[in-house]
């Protein structure tokens, strides 16, 4: 492949050694959708029949009378009224509450990197492989992969190869439109005011840049490096058909962050910013099912985050750093209409450490029951993929 075609095709320099070809129709295709700064899933999946979650949210609950109801103990955030509610009603949609990792530093730089590399629990970070992510060992033990002049069928949609996907594998990385992100650096800012210098539009373009840089330092902080970069849940509505037309027709892994989660000050309920970055995220998620057209029979979608956010809203109407989360798994012929997984009576005694969702589903054991299904791989394939975990299936393919 020639260097000019892979700047046509956005691909990064991971991509260089190889060449992307075709996919094959009926291979299962996995993408994992990843929202960096822990999104609040107590009021994305709400527990509708706990008293307690209406008195640890006086301000931010979502009223029972205001979500989707799913079953006698649960709920949706009318946000995905137009866009996941359907896929659960057509059984193509499943959630998995109390999911995530027993790594419980509940910082996010820390436990996203625990989770993308999937090595065991006990490894500290001077012993971790940091070459070596859990979706680039899958690769190899599904042959999505191979040597460096061969095909390629990986891909993350993001600036930079993600942990996730680093490894011995070949893969692709395809950076993503962000509207989320300023379309002009301080660099350029400085080059097209100096344009208008001594113009009678000199005062205004100077000023609207300082106007511009002084609202960017305000959003700057924990929510936007807990981001890392990640493509905003505005940008990726906008781009998930281009996403789904490579899944469709070439990548069957792939791997897509989103960010702007860290929500610690006016999360909101029914409305407000939650529920927009909810409502953006599934109406991407959606348009990215109906773009994978016949191919959506074939595929998975795995919605997870770093962890939860705490239960009892905060002083500031918001959430802190928390624990268990609740995954998302969307796809033709998941198994859906359902919460599944192992499940508690959500009150104050059940709650980690008094303050948040227990990890009851561990994520490793998780996927690995998921790649047991769509790929038929032994006990042997599955401890390269995550060495240490045992693999459980709860029935969601």
């Amino acid at each position: 492949m020639q260097r000019r075609h892979l700047l046509q095709l956005g691909l990064g320099a991971a991509a260089l050694p190889v060449q992307l070809w075709a996919a094959s129709a009926d291979t299962p295709r996995l993408l994992v959708v990843f929202l960096r700064g822990a999104y609040d899933a107590a009021n994305l999946l709400v527990p509708t029949s706990s008293s307690f979650y209406y008195e640890a949210r006086p301000n931010i609950a979502i009223a029972r009378t205001a979500v989707l109801a799913l079953d006698t103990d649960w709920g949706l955030a009318p946000a995905l009224t137009d866009s996941i509610h359907p896929l659960w009603l057509k059984q193509q949609a499943a959630f998995v509450p109390f999911a995530g990792t027993h790594e419980a530093s509940r910082s996010h730089f820390q436990t996203q990197d625990h989770i993308e590399l999937g090595q065991p629990d006990d490894a500290t970070s001077g012993h971790r492989d940091f070459r070596s992510g859990f979706m680039n060992r899958l690769a190899s033990a599904i042959g999505a992969g191979a040597p460096a002049t061969s095909r390629l069928e990986a891909m993350a949609f993001t600036d930079q190869v993600p942990l996730i996907l680093r490894g011995g594998q070949p893969v692709a990385n395809q950076a993503l439109r962000d509207l989320g992100k300023p379309a002009i650096n301080a660099q350029q800012a400085q080059i097209i005011a100096g344009m208008y210098a001594n113009t009678r539009m000199a005062g205004a373009v100077s000023g609207g840049f300082e106007v511009r840089e002084e609202v960017s330092r305000e959003m700057a902080g924990e929510m936007e490096a807990a981001s890392r970069g990640a493509i905003a849940a505005k940008g990726f509505a906008l781009e998930a058909r281009r996403v789904a037309r490579l899944m469709r027709e070439r990548v069957t892994l792939g791997f897509i962050d989103v960010g702007g989660w860290d929500t610690h000050v006016g999360e909101g309920g029914a409305t407000g910013q939650l529920a927009t970055r909810l409502g953006e995220l599934g109406k991407g998620l959606a348009q990215f099912a109906d773009e994978m057209g016949p191919q959506w029979k074939n595929t998975v979608v795995v919605v997870v985050s770093e962890f939860g956010r705490t239960f009892r809203e905060n002083g500031n109407r918001g959430t802190d750093h928390g624990h268990g989360s609740a995954y998302w798994v969307l796809g033709g012929s998941v198994k859906g209409g359902r919460i599944a997984g192992e499940q508690v009576e959500v009150k104050a005694s059940t709650l980690f450490q008094n303050r948040d969702y227990p990890v009851l589903n561990e994520y490793r054991a998780l996927f690995g029951g998921l790649a047991r299904r769509m790929y038929g791989l032994t006990d042997a394939q599955l401890a390269t993929v995550f060495p240490g975990a045992s693999a459980k299936d709860i029935g969601l393919v």
